[in-house]
């Protein structure tokens, strides 16, 4: 079969994967050729690019969002999409509780300060996770795995999702009641036309006051002038993001100069560990494709 890693994967994936066909890299001309496109988030998999790609079965997407794939037109052209949505949920979550304790500990101004020569130990008093209440919402791969690593910090863990199914690491209640108790908020789900601005003006202000927003699933889930507004005025203590509605964020965006933001460049996933495992599920399914096992 022909095989296109189209985006950047971890080292080793094209030798990997040519023991089962032939592999081209980033090469435009070979797309309607290709029977497999591997992306990640660089590549828009839109109508446009489907039509040249004459000879495409199946398209895998290298992470968790597929929101860079049309899946309507893929399903009327009979083009399977699957993504890696175990590979990514430590690196994910670990940034999360990173996120958190860079907020209450004053991470990047204590760093700035004291490189700069200042010994502002009084002027960044913290606070601790321990005692504090985390509201997840959205609790998949991701959410399971923040939720695990808050609860060793010592939080209790409150969760909604589509599903009320009974959780056994998080208890699930409405999002109304999670934004209520939630000292920490951190999103974890897809973005669609439901999910659109899910955090803005309204629901911040369900929120508790001085509460702490996280947010490492996809920018577009918050509306990024309700959130400025809010740390602005102090509704919300802090910020935490990753992922932006335009990614890089535009240079006029205020987030950028915001209150009490940590901001990061879409390191979500960006581990070596789990640039490994991303390829081990890849493999996989073009393995499983390859032996007509993937319907």
């Amino acid at each position: 079969m022909n095989i296109l890693i189209a985006d950047k994967f971890g080292p080793g994936l094209e030798k990997r994967l040519a023991r089962l066909g032939k592999v081209a890299v980033a090469d435009e001309a070979f797309l309607e050729k290709a029977e497999v496109v591997l992306v990640r988030s660089a590549t828009k998999v839109n109508p446009a690019y489907i039509d040249r790609a004459t000879n495409l079965k199946l398209v895998i997407r290298g992470g968790v969002g597929v929101d860079n794939i049309d899946l309507d037109y893929c399903r009327l052209k009979g083009i399977l999409v699957r993504n890696t949505p175990a590979a990514s949920a430590i690196a994910v979550a670990e940034l999360a509780i990173g996120l958190m304790l860079a907020l209450v500990r004053h991470l990047p101004r204590a760093h700035a300060s004291t490189a700069a020569g200042a010994w502002e130990k009084k002027a960044l008093k913290g606070t601790e996770l321990c005692g504090k209440t985390l509201g997840l919402v959205g609790v998949g791969h991701i959410g399971r795995e923040v939720a695990l690593r808050a609860k060793a910090f010592g939080m209790r863990v409150v969760a909604c999702r589509r599903s009320m199914n009974p959780c056994d690491f998080a208890e699930l209640m409405p999002l109304g009641k999670v934004l209520a108790a939630a000292d920490f908020l951190s999103l974890h789900l897809p973005f669609n036309k439901d999910t659109k601005h899910l955090i803005g003006t309204k629901t911040i202000a369900r929120m508790k006051k001085g509460a702490f927003l996280v947010n490492t699933a996809r920018g577009a889930l918050v509306d990024e002038r309700a959130l400025v507004r809010a740390l602005e005025s102090g509704r919300l203590a802090g910020a935490g993001v990753d992922v932006y509605p335009t990614e890089p964020p535009d240079a006029a965006s205020a987030l950028l100069s915001a209150p009490n933001v940590v901001l990061t460049p879409h390191l979500g996933s960006s581990t070596a560990e789990n640039m490994e495992r991303i390829a081990d599920e890849a493999v996989a399914l073009v393995e499983a494709f390859g032996a007509g096992r993937l319907k």
